[in-house]
């Protein structure tokens, strides 16, 4: 039986202390299960306006300060699919998808493993109306969007080009349906002002 002294306890302490450093540092450089860490710790905080991009792993890292990268070095459509799950739990937000109009072009010959990373992806955003649009204008957005809100990119290990997805965020609870009677309603109250 191992018998406690207040200078093994003191060394216990010290071994725990320094293994817990190493496993958040870990997390920090967002290798290995870090990503859905930082995921999970940064979705409560985000809200409208906020974006999240799952790129593939040539996507360029970004010197605007309100952006965020890290390398999940995970499965593209793994990494879609747990981020979709977790803005669906979320409540507070829900995703509007933009994927680049270019993936529709690439061609099977010049990029093998699109027309099936086509087909799940497809399959994988069936119930969400993703909306393609030039890769430069998406690119675009999240630049304006970062001079003001943050932005999460989390870069995959996939090979192929123009896969990235971006999920703009928006109101979960309030419908831009809601929004816009609200709007028109604001407008006819000014009026008779």
């Amino acid at each position: 039986m191992w018998k406690t002294t207040p200078g093994k306890v003191k060394t216990a302490a010290l071994a725990a202390a320094l293994v817990a450093t190493v496993l958040v540092g870990g997390c920090a450089t967002g290798t290995g299960d870090g990503w859905q860490t930082k995921l999970a710790d940064e979705l409560p905080v985000l809200g409208h306006r906020n974006w999240i991009l799952i790129a593939d792993s040539a996507y360029p890292a970004q010197s605007r300060a309100g952006i965020e990268t890290i390398a999940t070095g995970a499965d593209q459509i793994e990494v879609v699919k747990a981020v979709l799950k977790a803005v669906d739990r979320a409540g507070h937000v829900r995703a509007n998808v933009y994927l680049d109009a270019e993936l529709k072009y690439v061609c099977e010959n010049d990029a093998p493993g699109i027309d099936a990373y086509r087909k799940e992806l497809t399959a994988l955003l069936e119930k969400r109306a993703a909306k393609p649009l030039p890769h430069e204008e998406l690119i675009a957005k999240l630049d304006e969007a970062a001079k003001t809100f943050n932005i999460l990119v989390l870069k995959t290990n996939l090979t192929l080009p123009y896969t990235s997805v971006f999920l703009e965020l928006d109101c979960g609870y309030w419908s831009p349906q809601a929004e816009q009677k609200m709007r028109q309603a604001s407008r006819r109250a000014n009026k008779r002002q």
